[in-house]
This record gives structure tokens, C-alpha cells and sequence, in this order.
């Protein structure tokens, strides 16, 4: 089955203020020829079998956003959405960024990170958990081990994946993550100290959502606004709402597993770092020096 029989939308979430980072990460000109990884995203979306594209982003980055897209080839389709709230100091978080997105029709959304580049076999998985949510109505999260998803300049926030027999069971928020030695160390929410080996599946937010989980995770952001709604800087992130309709009976999330290459942008000081790595994959022949040269045909 063709995924472009399925009409899946791919919502790349570039609204974040980048604060740690200093700047809109999501449009940092870091590989060699200028590109952005939310460039290399749709690049490697693309040759997955994907062509539909939502960008949510605020309303500041609109204009270049619209720029960034006038450069992918014809048969990619582009809309940008901006993802905001009045009287408020920050959107509702990243379920509102897909709901925002108004992926229209039956075919599954793929929602992730603007500003993360998870490689190419992710996106080929996610084409492939688009065909099986077709088939079962479950949803797919693509997650990778811990250890290649930490940054050496800083903490990091991570979803450690609980499953059962490949299911979601739990999705274990945990904060400060940094390496110590041969270990990975962390706290929960309620600030217990926690070790990992690094080999834990992690959510990089990476989400496969078929049209009814969509529809749940809207009645889902109401009830949060209703609860919530006093607070401006309250936000409903996909993995706790998920994570609730998992734990009502709700949805069903199949885990999968890619092997990456992951590169993310959290500190300033990751720069570099990413700049090092997408020139290595650029030398291997795995990724062209340009990844959109002017009038080529695509």
C-alpha cells in the first residue's frame, strides 16, 4: 500500500522560542550548503514517500518559513499555519501545534520536531506506520536509545518508553538528564534519582496519529483548557496527553525503534556538533552538499 493513497500529512512543530538556544534553532542555517535541519526533514520525508507538509510556527518566522518552502522541488506541498493564542504569553503546547495544523481528510498525521533531525529510516518507519495505522487504527511513536539523543553542553529532558510486547505502556518523563561516567542519570517530575544504561527507547516526539486520536486529543486540549485555562503558561505536550489516553483505555501506541542518526539543537553549544555531524553524513555520500540546487528539477 502507498503511503500517498493514505493522504498522511507530515506537522513539522517550529514554534518554540528556542530560550536555552538562544534563537529560532528551527531555522539556523547549519548544514554545508546554508540548509536547516527542518530542511533536511522534509528532504528525508520526502524520500520516505511523503509530500504533504504542515508547518506551525509563530507568527515572527512566518514570512521565512514561506521563503524556506518556495525551495522544494514542486511536488512537495507546503502550508504554514501560525500557532498562536490571544492574551497569552505562549501557546497550548504541541497538541494544539497538530490540532492548529487542521490536517483535514482520513489519512494519519505525522507530527515532530522542526528543530530534530532523526535520519531517514526514521521517516521510512513512519511511512510504514502510517500503512499499518491504516490497517489497525493504532498509533506509532519512532523512538531511539537514550545515549545518542544527550547533548555534552547541557541537561536534557527525555520519555522513557515503557512497553509491553512492543506496546506503550507508560511514557516516564525525566529531567536533567547528562551522562556520569558509564551512566546516564536523571530525576522524575517528583524529583527521585534515576539511572539509566542508555540503551532505553526514548520519545524524540516523533508520532504517528490516525484521525480519531486527533479527534480525542482535541476533547483532551478543551478539558485541559477548562482545568488549566487561568494559567498563561500552562501547556498540554503530546506525550501527557497520550500518555492519559493510554492509561484510560483510549488509544494504543506501538513502539518503534530507529537506529538514528539524531542531532538536536537544545544548547547553543550543540551547534557545532551538528554542524560536524550532517558534514560527515554529507562525506559518507549519504546526503548531497546541496540539498535543493536551484532549478533541479525535482
Amino acid at each position: 500500500m502507498a503511503i500517498d493513497n493514505l493522504s498522511p500529512t507530515v506537522v513539522l512543530m517550529a514554534a518554540g522560542r528556542g530560550s536555552r538556544y538562544g534563537g529560532a534553532k528551527q531555522l539556523d542555517n547549519i548544514g554545508p550548503s546554508g540548509e536547516t535541519l527542518l530542511d533536511y526533514a522534509v528532504y528525508d520525508a520526502r524520500r520516505a514517500g511523503f509530500t504533504r507538509f504542515v508547518f506551525v510556527t509563530r507568527a515572527d518566522l512566518m514570512s521565512e518559513m514561506s521563503n524556506r518552502a518556495r525551495s522544494f522541488p514542486k511536488d512537495v506541498s507546503v502550508t504554514c499555519i501560525v500557532q498562536e493564542e490571544p492574551n497569552r504569553t505562549r501557546p497550548w503546547g504541541t497538541v494544539h501545534a497538530v490540532l492548529v495544523a487542521e490536517a483535514s481528510g482520513d489519512g494519519p498525521v505525522v507530527a515532530l520536531n522542526a528543530d530534530d533531525f532523526y535520519g531517514l529510516r526514521a521517516y521510512e518507519l513512519a511511512a510504514h506506520a502510517c500503512r499499518r495505522t491504516a490497517a489497525t487504527g493504532a498509533a506509532t511513536v519512532i523512538g531511539m536509545p537514550l545515549e545518542q539523543t544527550l547533548s555534552e553542553h547541557g541537561t536534557v529532558v527525555r520519555a522513557i518508553c515503557e512497553t509491553n510486547d512492543g506496546w506503550l505502556t507508560v511514557l516516564d518523563e525525566v529531567h536533567d538528564l547528562a551522562r556520569n561516567g558509564d551512566a546516564i542519570e536523571g530525576r522524575t517530575r517528583t524529583g527521585e534519582s534515576r539511572t539509566f544504561s542508555g540503551r532505553e527507547i526514548v520519545s524524540m516526539n516523533l508520532w504517528i496519529l490516525p484521525q480519531p486520536l486527533v479527534g480525542r486529543l482535541a476533547e483532551s486540549l478543551a478539558t485541559f483548557k477548562d482545568t488549566r485555562g487561568d494559567d498563561p503558561e500552562a501547556e498540554l505536550p503530546l506525550p501527557e496527553a497520550i500518555g492519559a489516553l493510554i492509561a484510560s483505555g483510549e488509544a494504543r501506541v506501538r513502539v518503534m525503534e530507529s537506529p538514528g542518526p539524531w542531532f538536536g539543537l537544545t544548547h547553543s553549544r550543540d551547534r557545532a556538533a551538528v554542524v560536524t555531524g550532517l558534514q560527515s553524513l554529507v562525506d559518507r555520500g549519504l546526503y548531497p552538499r546541496t540539498l535543493w540546487p536551484p532549478q533541479s528539477g525535482w
